[in-house]
């Protein structure tokens, strides 16, 4: 007669209510995994290694195991909040110490390293090209000059050749005319004014002015724009008899610095006048877009659900900054939990996979201003709780009807 089989049952139904317990108190712990017990049964060796008639020794705890299914996707207002949805874990650094999460709440330090709550940084491949630690540049976005310039618009064919050509702003002498907002190197704002004269029933010429950032009306050259000047037109614009684009001779649209007069040097403008049409209804500009734009500040940051950390800045120009990397492991059940959401390799759990882009083989995707909440059913864990507690008190009863039989086996008399 025994109590051991009624103590290890007591211990183990205790070990299942601190890891039930260890659950409900993590339900709203972001990227938590809950674990569950795993019970198995105790045998003494038998002679000769038969097993007939053995009642057991009672039960142990073969393992507490996380369960590493998804949880639930929740939205936040933290664009730097980020949710793997699929396989994967963050790599965090500390030091030396590397680290693994499921935990994407993350901030900006005072450098502009992407950290968690612990200050441990989000690891990727950096702006540099390399795997590191991922920082966010502070730093103004510097302008860019305008190079290319595309157009699309439609002349209307029914317009008749205008009188001799007057290149001012109160003049005539052209048939159409639009404005195009340039920027030299140092982002000042030019106005290109571009003018449309028909020559032939498939031919119009081009003609330039600016507006530079002083306000005032030049020839591209810089010269004043007088009231009756005659420069030389830009080019010519040939049509299809259909109306569709055929050909330009505007090569380049050239702008002088000093019709600038912002100390920035000449701009040379390619222009694309491909979507440009000759057709019988009024004149319109139908699309534009030109590649440069003035400075800006850092306006936000975004994370793309491939991993991409982006800055956006007030001047409507997006640059990469880095792309957050995962890893995986063979044996995720192998890994050590460590506290604060983070988990160490270990030889159970192997080395993990080379850091790799969200959605490449099989990890999971990125989902921004989101976090993955913890993966316990709490209704499951109550009931699993009132399991657990019934199994204790059971496992108590054994002990005591143990005890009522030795009790009246001492009493003999």
């Amino acid at each position: 007669m025994g109590f051991q089989q009624g103590l290890s049952g007591l211990n183990g139904a205790a070990k299942n209510l601190d890891v039930i317990g260890n659950n409900i108190a993590n339900t709203s712990t972001i990227g938590f995994k809950g674990s569950r017990t795993e019970f198995a049964d105790v045998y003494a060796n038998s002679l000769y290694g038969t097993g007939v008639n053995q009642a057991g020794i009672g039960s142990k705890i073969a393992a507490v195991a996380q369960q590493f299914d998804q949880g639930n996707l929740s939205q936040t207002s933290n664009p730097l909040d980020v949710a793997i949805n699929g396989n994967g874990f963050f790599r965090m650094s500390q030091g030396t110490i590397i680290s693994y999460s499921r935990n994407g709440q993350f901030h900006l330090d005072r450098d502009g390293y992407m950290i968690n709550s612990t200050g441990q940084r989000l690891t990727g491949t950096t702006s540099a090209g390399a795997l590191g630690d991922l920082q966010v540049d502070f730093a103004n976005a510097a302008p860019n000059p305008t190079s290319t310039l595309a157009l699309g618009f439609n002349l209307d064919s029914r317009q008749s050749t205008p009188a001799a050509f007057a290149l001012s702003p109160a003049a005539t002498g052209y048939n159409h005319s639009t404005a195009v907002t340039l920027y030299d190197e140092r982002g000042n704002a030019q106005t290109l004014n571009l003018y449309f004269r028909k020559t032939s029933n498939t031919v119009w010429s081009v003609y330039g002015s600016l507006v530079n950032a002083s306000g005032t009306h030049l020839n591209l050259d810089g010269t004043t724009l007088a009231a009756t000047p005659s420069p030389a037109a830009l080019g010519t614009i040939t049509y299809n008899t259909n109306g569709t684009y055929a050909s330009t001779t505007v090569a380049s649209i050239p702008v002088t610095a000093a019709a600038l007069n912002t100390g920035a040097t000449a701009l040379a403008v390619t222009p694309d006048f491909s979507t440009s049409t000759l057709y019988g209804s009024s004149f319109g500009v139908t699309s534009l877009s030109q590649n440069g734009y003035a400075q800006g500040n850092l306006a936000n940051v975004t994370v793309s659900e491939d991993g991409h950390i982006q800055g956006r800045y007030t001047n409507g120009v997006t640059q990469n900054m880095g792309q957050v990397a995962l890893v995986s492991f063979n044996n995720m059940q192998g890994l050590a939990s460590i506290g604060n959401n983070q988990w160490l390799e270990t030889y159970e759990s192997g080395q993990p996979t080379a850091p790799q882009a969200p959605g490449t083989g099989t990890l999971g995707l990125l989902q921004a201003g989101a976090v993955e909440e913890a993966n316990v059913d709490l209704t499951a864990e109550l009931v699993n709780m009132i399991v657990a507690q019934r199994m204790y008190q059971a496992n108590a009863q054994t002990i005591k009807t143990q005890d009522s039989i030795l009790q009246t086996l001492v009493n003999l008399r």
